[in-house]
């Protein structure tokens, strides 16, 4: 049975509340729960969605709260020079959302703003039922600038940013005690955007010891400069009476109210979402101690069609339990590649259909897409155009599709944007490539599929975790990454993938110029002759990522994690 959304009734709603069981509150500034709802922004809100996926999928008693984020990110359109522009996301809420009765409010600068509730529900594999709430404060009683905090994800300045995060974490408090929620056993803050909770939690209980027994948190920003923080003089008369002078020590950094450490506070459980992740973050933070739990994707959102036939015929059982997945090593190698052909045929045609540019279903191909950053190297690929000439004429014919926002303020990201366009034009027709515009769950899950070899290039040690790689693996397709995340955890070399750069994971920084060419020297030598001149090999290497990644990397094995370690310890 597929995991789908359903109608809204009264008798469901109740049967989202659990019966009285347990239950957890899982909170994050976005969630991608349908790939038609443009409440997200990339990696953070992905997981959301999936982590909740997998709780319908396992039957775990937990309701997520969330924005509306009525205009979305940003939809995204590049010009001819590569460009980024920035334009609202216009969806109808009412074809995918249902207005429940009755509002909850919070005070911003001792202003009421009102909110109302959108609601979702999400049925997992086994009929389980999860609700999503959305708040807005999209409310006519509230004033014009008010109205406009739940417009964009993201969007603003700091006052912008911090009404979010009063609406979020305060406001989603009280929005599920209004809906009968009284009793939440578990409030998992998904990153510190919504550690405003802990300050309504300390308003009506006042003791600590029992707030943080019901507190989890997990980071996912292995760099200070990504934690939010809010100087004091800012911060005070926009929460008022909701930030205690007795906390303000503690929760306080410079000066600065530190998102991190509000949460850090008052969480008796807290986690990194990769095992080299939970290093830098006790570093980061040593007085507090952190465990880690490294993320999964969904399984059923994504593998692809053409996969989902082979599973269904060979590991029956597989979307209620993808450990089943490592039995993927028996699966003929013929029914690999017809598979993955007919995944990558249905990419490629979109590529071409979308931007006429000729590619082919047989060369090989490389897939780079996720937030476009300095951090993450889009261009390190195409940092010596000379030498991928010479690596696609003296091995194989050599396509790039690229893919991924740069964030409205990042100008080194819209940067890279445009040296990635200006490379397209300045190759000479020796490297088909392309740029596909306003990336989102739909266009990842053609990319992660189709393409050949997945492609990260992050500077360690910057990457958290990243979660493109897993679905690619869920799809057979190998990755091609810096050993940063959680792929120090999922690099078998010549396995399962491939490392970029030094193979000391305690090294500190990434060097650009080694990394570069030790990722021309693989695909010259290691990868691509493997590809074009080793087809049963490289279809091995295929296989192994799904019984070896696939099976392990999943949001089931996470949210098992997390219940054992956080949500019914």
């Amino acid at each position: 049975m597929e995991s789908t959304t359903v109608q809204i009734t009264e008798s469901k709603l109740n049967q989202g509340k659990n019966n009285g069981k347990p239950k957890i509150a899982y909170f994050s500034m976005e969630i991608g729960i349908d790939e038609r709802i443009p409440t997200y922004s990339g990696g953070l809100g992905v997981l959301a969605g999936d982590t909740l996926k997998s709780c319908a999928d396992l039957n775990v008693p937990i309701v997520g709260v969330t924005l509306l984020s009525e205009n979305g990110y940003f939809y995204q359109k590049i010009d001819d020079e590569g460009n980024q522009i920035e334009l609202p996301f216009n969806f109808n809420i009412n074809d995918f959302l249902t207005l429940l009765p009755g509002k909850t409010s919070v005070v911003i600068e001792d202003r009421t703003v009102n909110i109302r509730i959108w609601h979702y529900l999400y049925k997992g594999v086994n009929g389980y039922i999860i609700p999503v709430f959305f708040l807005d404060t999209n409310v006519e009683q509230n004033t014009p600038t008010d109205r406009e905090i739940t417009k964009y994800l993201y969007g603003g300045d700091n006052k912008y940013r911090l009404s979010q995060e009063i609406v979020l974490g305060i406001g989603g408090v009280r929005a599920l005690q209004s809906l009968g929620y009284k009793t939440i056993d578990k409030y998992h803050m998904n990153e510190g955007h919504a550690a405003t909770l802990t300050l309504e939690l300390f308003r009506q209980i006042k003791d600590l010891d029992k707030i943080r027994s019901q507190c989890v948190f997990t980071t996912h920003t292995p760099v200070a400069a990504g934690h939010d923080q809010f100087d004091l003089a800012f911060a005070k008369p926009m929460l008022g009476d909701m930030l205690p002078e007795e906390i303000i020590h503690q929760v306080t950094f410079e000066n600065r109210l530190n998102m991190t450490r509000l949460a850090l506070h008052f969480s008796h459980y807290v986690n990194g979402v990769a095992k080299k992740h939970r290093e830098v973050s006790q570093a980061m933070f040593p007085e507090y101690s952190i465990d880690a739990i490294t993320n999964g994707v969904h399984t059923p959102t994504w593998v692809s069609d053409p996969f989902q036939r082979i599973f269904d015929r060979h590991m029956p059982g597989w979307r209620s339990d993808p450990y089943t997945l490592r039995s993927a090593f028996s699966i003929d190698k013929h029914e690999i590649w017809d598979a993955h052909m007919d995944a990558k045929k249905k990419l490629i045609d979109f590529v071409n259909s979308r931007y006429n540019v000729g590619m082919n279903y047989d060369y090989f191909t490389i897939g780079f897409a996720r937030r476009q950053t300095a951090y993450k190297r889009p261009d390190l690929l195409i940092a010596d155009p000379g030498r991928l000439k010479e690596i696609s004429a003296k091995v194989g014919p050599l396509q790039i599709i690229y893919a991924g926002k740069a964030h409205p303020k990042d100008t080194s990201g819209k940067e890279a944007i445009k040296k990635i366009f200006s490379f397209k034009k300045t190759i000479g027709g020796k490297i088909n490539m392309t740029y596909i515009h306003n990336y989102d769950i739909s266009i990842a899950k053609l990319m992660v599929a189709g393409v050949d070899l997945w492609l990260n290039t992050p500077r360690r040690p910057k990457e958290a975790s990243g979660t493109s790689g897993m679905k690619a693996a869920h799809n057979g397709v190998p990755q091609f990454s810096t050993l940063d995340g959680w792929w120090i955890e999922g690099c078998v070399e010549n396995i399962t993938g491939w490392s970029i750069g030094s193979s000391d994971v305690e090294e500190k920084t990434s060097d650009d110029e080694i990394d570069k060419n030790h990722l021309y020297d693989k695909l010259e030598n290691w990868i691509m002759p493997k590809f074009y001149d080793d087809r049963d090999n490289w279809i091995r290497t295929m296989r192994s990522c799904i019984a070896i990644n696939a099976s392990f990397f999943n949001t089931n094995r996470m949210i098992q994690q997390y219940v054992l370690n956080a949500y019914f310890m």
